[in-house]
């Protein structure tokens, strides 16, 4: 299964219609993404959407967030998902391949990433790549909508 990863740069059908197909599979909570709401997400400098491709067909996606700090340029790996019929068979692994890339070339410090610990496939993964646990806990304040 040969897999070809690209950077999303507008938001035509096949974009739209993967994310919307994809998203679901990645959270429950996922609302569905329209047009605009993905030229938004394409607008943004900060990110770099990369989609994966099986035989023509998008597979998987990932979002590189790159931003800068003080202390340096830093990168995190987002919103990852592999359609369930094609897991197994490297996608996630190019994606991720090629995000490290982008965020080396771009010169960042470092490349985060969370996991749930249910998705034991990916953390394999993750630790097979070269990404190290961390010894530090993650908090979440939810915003009052």
């Amino acid at each position: 299964m040969s897999v070809e990863v690209a950077v999303v740069r507008e938001a035509d059908g096949e974009s739209v219609e993967a994310l919307a197909r994809l998203l679901p599979q990645l959270s429950s909570r996922a609302r569905p993404l329209d047009r605009e709401v993905v030229q938004a997400l394409l607008s943004s400098d900060a990110n770099t959407l990369l989609v994966a491709r099986v035989d023509g067909e998008v597979v998987g996606m990932l979002t590189l967030v790159m931003f800068p700090l003080p202390s340096g340029l830093r990168a995190r790996i987002e919103d990852v998902v592999v359609d369930e019929a094609a897991r197994g068979h490297g996608v996630g692994g190019a994606l991720t391949e090629e995000a490290l890339r982008l965020a080396e070339a771009a010169g960042a410090r470092t490349v985060d990433l969370t996991s749930r610990p249910s998705r034991q496939a990916a953390n394999r993964l993750y630790e097979r790549i070269g990404f190290e646990a961390r010894d530090s806990r993650v908090y979440r304040y939810v915003l009052p909508r």
